[in-house]
């Protein structure tokens, strides 16, 4: 008798999970005997929805550096004089009048000018803060977009609203969106992995996995976190007593049980199901492997600053770098405390944590011939008031920076501008929408045309908005 006829005599496929519940997601997630055994079929495998492409797509991946809480763009990436001369003086009221602020509703406005120098670099002569030389070397490679503007003034919401284009929770996010209309560009590896890091001089604000995830579309598109520190997956390595054997009779019955259930039901979630105990199974022989950056040799662990082991946001753009090679198409990473409320001068220790690493992983897709084929991101939510909140500034919408790198994009260019005091986007203003369907076009995807029908009609990323920077594009 099969382990399967033995099964199924006795249990029914719900006793089953709920027998075996407390260890299912270990024995998954164990050594298999042979990984071809649960290599995903042809029918199993996802191709997308868009097919064919749009148009000719110019990237494969993306690796979104998202600085989380709220990046200064006065401390980094747009130099104000008017606004350091005016340093300590009433804000003009013609700027803020009826305008939505966060902390500093009803207080007494008053202009904070910039706490750092500006330097020019490179044959372009971008202006970056002097606190990010290394960017500041890789000037001629990025684009820096001064003109961005959000909806939402709070943390949670503009999370939300800068990942998934809508403030209503339950919304599919960015990378989502993209393995649902392209699929996954890897086998052995999750198409949307996450990594999260952390480190000191600002107000740490807590993330939620809604973040990633996949809303109303099917979860197998959901996005993947992965630990910096430890085990990048839980159980992803062996349970104590438990043989390849073993593991392999009971995935293998689990897999028949779900497989029987979705022929009967044709319930998306069931395949997902299915899927997931063969990417786990996968998974066990590439992740270990992969996260291991003692591999590297001493001089790629020096230039972006890395230690294996540390989760530090140096470490985790290196393992980006591991991840893309290995074809994941959607790569975020979250380094967290950049809100700076109580002193804005804290940026200093922000860039000591992200300069180095950002501008070596620019360097080393170049090296490596990732290049054309790659967009860097590196943003956050919203911006930080010309208007001083104590030594710090509060949350900003109408105006802030955000810069783009890969062969897909100008470097070099500076785009669109702030008024002369930083408080408003007024040359070219930029939208997140905007962002999102620039990021899709890259990809070979019309925004437009990306969609899905839920509650009776259809959504897409941009929602009802969104245009093209084809202005920034090679």
């Amino acid at each position: 008798m099969t382990p399967f006829d033995a099964y199924a005599q006795h249990l029914t496929r719900r006793s089953f999970l709920g027998r075996t519940a407390a260890g299912l997601g270990s024995l998954a997630l164990g050594s298999l005997l042979d990984p071809r055994l649960f290599a995903a079929t042809g029918a199993d495998r996802w191709g997308g929805v868009v097919q064919p492409l749009h148009h000719a797509a110019k990237i494969k991946r993306v690796i979104y550096l998202y600085q989380a809480g709220g990046p200064s763009h006065l401390e980094t990436f747009d130099y104000k004089p008017a606004l350091a001369k005016m340093h300590g003086q009433p804000m003009p009221e013609s700027f803020t009048k009826g305008q939505q602020i966060a902390q500093l509703q009803g207080r007494e406005l008053k202009c904070h000018g910039p706490q750092f120098e500006f330097q020019r670099f490179g044959q372009s002569g971008q202006e970056i803060c002097s606190l990010f030389p290394q960017i500041g070397s890789v000037a001629d490679d990025v684009c820096i977009i001064r003109s961005m503007y959000t909806e939402q003034i709070n943390h949670d919401p503009a999370h939300t609203f800068m990942n998934t284009g809508s403030i209503i929770a339950g919304r599919p996010s960015m990378g989502s969106w993209l393995l649902y209309g392209l699929g996954a560009d890897t086998e052995d590896l999750p198409g949307f992995i996450v990594l999260m890091s952390s480190g000191k001089g600002g107000q740490m604000q807590p993330i939620a996995a809604r973040q990633w995830h996949s809303g109303f579309l099917p979860s197998r598109f959901q996005g993947v976190k992965f630990q910096s520190q430890g085990d990048p997956v839980l159980y992803i390595k062996n349970p104590a007593g438990v043989t390849a054997r073993d593991q392999e009779e009971i995935v293998d019955v689990v897999n028949q049980l779900n497989r029987r259930q979705h022929d009967a039901l044709h319930d998306p979630e069931i395949q997902t199901r299915i899927n997931q105990y063969e990417m786990a199974f996968r998974m066990q022989t590439s992740v270990p492997g992969l996260m291991d950056l003692s591999q590297e040799s001493t001089r790629v662990l020096e230039s972006y600053g890395a230690q294996p082991g540390d989760g530090s946001f140096a470490s985790n753009c290196l393992l980006a770098r591991r991840l893309a090679e290995r074809g994941v198409r959607f790569i975020q990473l979250y380094h967290r405390d950049w809100d700076h409320h109580d002193d804005v001068a804290h940026v200093k220790y922000k860039a000591e944590e992200v300069d180095r690493p950002t501008a070596a992983l620019i360097r080393d897709l170049k090296e490596r011939g990732m290049w054309d084929e790659t967009l860097v991101v590196w943003g956050g939510e919203f911006g930080r008031t010309p208007m001083a909140q104590g030594k710090g500034r509060d949350h900003h919408i109408k105006g802030f920076s955000i810069m783009l790198a890969g062969g897909a994009v100008r470097g070099g260019l500076t785009y669109g501008a702030t008024d002369d005091l930083g408080y408003a986007a007024v040359d070219k203003p930029t939208s997140v929408h905007d962002l999102h369907a620039t990021m899709l076009h890259l990809f070979g995807v019309n925004h437009e045309r990306l969609t899905y029908r839920y509650q009776g009609r259809q959504f897409r990323l941009t929602d009802v908005h969104g245009r093209v920077l084809k202005d920034i594009l090679t």
